[in-house]
């Protein structure tokens, strides 16, 4: 009889492709046999009994901001993996600003590793950044593993990662494209933003609403399209970040039909919060692009439907209680949300219990895209030879999100008060428990 050391007995496994009741055994970190139907027959160090539960592949989540090292008071390697780890997700892929230094050399890339490995409980990928200083260094970066690059358009509001000018974004994209490797963008018109912006500020109109009609979404359709122009030159591949309206995804997607190499994310918030949010929550629910009206949030889930999103990553991206003070004047705090603990609890109640999207759809956005399209070969799904990284989720179980549950280093998120349905209780990555019974666990203890 075979021997393992962790079987996980009858749960409801969900995958891209299916959902059905069956068995897990893992040995050294990796998904050895999958049983449908019937038990495994075999023993095990330790056993799970998923009866009523449904275990997912964990979550990767392409986009987190977790400011380590330098503005670890912001958020950590710590907390940021103890918070993913709480919401179901196993893997994080860190953007390259925010940190101090930025993750723009392999000197600053090792010094991001090695925290990373001390400290997070889940898996750490990293993004190298595109400046306009760095170009000679994207080599050394890219063989050192960083999963992709990261440009802004648009000014980052991170004074030592700077935005990419016309010269760099050819320049970066043709070197990005010899190397084999992607660039993903923060699509936004500087000038349109700018001017927009500055004329509103001038006559006084800096409310919420004066605030996203400063960044509108014809906006982030015109970097798209030049940024686009710029990958039929150099062969390079895109990946536009938290689209913020369908109406930027449908540009992208008629890219595709003309065989442009391009995926797009879309991000929790843009799926369950509105204008109306950013108006009675403040700075909380300040982000770039902005939060759109209710319609854009039901296109948004009608291209999540329609396969014409391909990622859905958290864009969690904190700062101390200080930086979002709600005062008169929106413009002035600080922009990011604190979602990532709670991608994987919306995606689930705003789509598949409120708007009937099936389980492996959220799967698929959520893990086998991001595995497929940055190149983790061992993980995305369920499956022997696959890594044992794994969420068990109570589907029945709803609970109200309240600040103390949170495990960021600042408890403060546009979801607090919110009622969600469907639970994560365990979280396990490479085979070892990280969270269980509402608290993150060390791995290896």
């Amino acid at each position: 009889m075979a021997s393992y050391d962790l079987i996980i007995k009858n749960g409801t496994i969900v995958t891209a492709d299916s959902t059905e009741k069956g068995d897990i055994a893992v040995k050294d970190g990796k998904i050895m046999e999958v049983s449908f139907g019937k038990p495994l027959e075999a023993t095990a160090d330790k056993e799970i009994n998923a009866e009523g539960l449904h275990v997912f592949p964990g979550v990767i989540d392409s986009h987190v901001h977790f400011n380590e090292p330098g503005r670890t008071e912001w958020e950590g390697l710590e907390t940021g993996s103890r918070s993913l780890a709480a919401g179901g997700a196993t893997s994080f892929f860190d953007m390259p600003l925010n940190s101090t230094p930025p993750t723009i050399n392999k000197a600053n890339l090792e010094m991001k590793r090695a925290l990373a490995e001390e400290k997070s409980i889940v898996n750490p990928y990293y993004w190298g950044g595109l400046v306009p200083e760095n170009i000679a260094n994207l080599r050394e970066l890219h063989e050192n593993g960083v999963i992709g690059f990261k440009a802004f358009m648009s000014p980052s509001g991170i004074d030592d990662f700077h935005n990419v000018d016309d010269e760099t974004i050819y320049k970066g994209m043709r070197e990005i494209a010899s190397l084999g490797s992607l660039l993903a963008v923060h699509a936004e018109s500087t000038v349109m933003c700018e001017q927009l912006a500055e004329e509103r500020i001038g006559q006084g109109k800096v409310t919420a609403r004066d605030y996203v009609e400063s960044r509108p979404v014809i906006s982030e359709i015109e970097a798209v399209r030049r940024i686009l122009s710029y990958a039929e030159l150099t062969g390079c591949k895109l990946h536009i970040v938290h689209a913020s309206s369908r109406k930027v995804v449908e540009v992208i997607n008629d890219a595709k039909q003309r065989g442009v190499d391009i995926t797009v994310e879309t991000c929790p918030h843009y799926l369950s919060l509105t204008v109306k949010d950013l108006e009675e929550q403040g700075v909380i629910a300040k982000c770039a692009p902005p939060l759109r009206d209710q319609e854009e949030v039901d296109e948004l889930w009608t291209a999540v439907a329609n396969g014409e999103i391909d990622t859905i990553g958290s864009d969690h991206s904190p700062a101390p209680a200080s930086m979002k003070v709600i005062s008169d004047n929106i413009f002035d705090g600080w922009g990011g949300i604190s979602g990532a603990q709670s991608m994987l609890n919306i995606l689930l109640t705003e789509g598949h219990f409120k708007r009937n999207v099936p389980l492996e759809k959220i799967v698929e956005l959520t893990s086998k895209n991001p595995a497929k399209i940055f190149g983790l070969k061992t993980k995305g799904t369920i499956a022997a030879d696959y890594d044992a990284d794994l969420t068990l989720v109570n589907l029945n179980e709803s609970f109200e999100l309240k600040k103390e549950d949170l495990f960021y280093r600042h408890q403060h998120s546009p979801y607090i008060g919110r009622t969600f349905k469907g639970k994560v209780k365990t979280t396990i990555v490479g085979g070892d428990v990280v969270f269980e019974n509402g608290q993150p666990i060390q791995r290896g203890r």
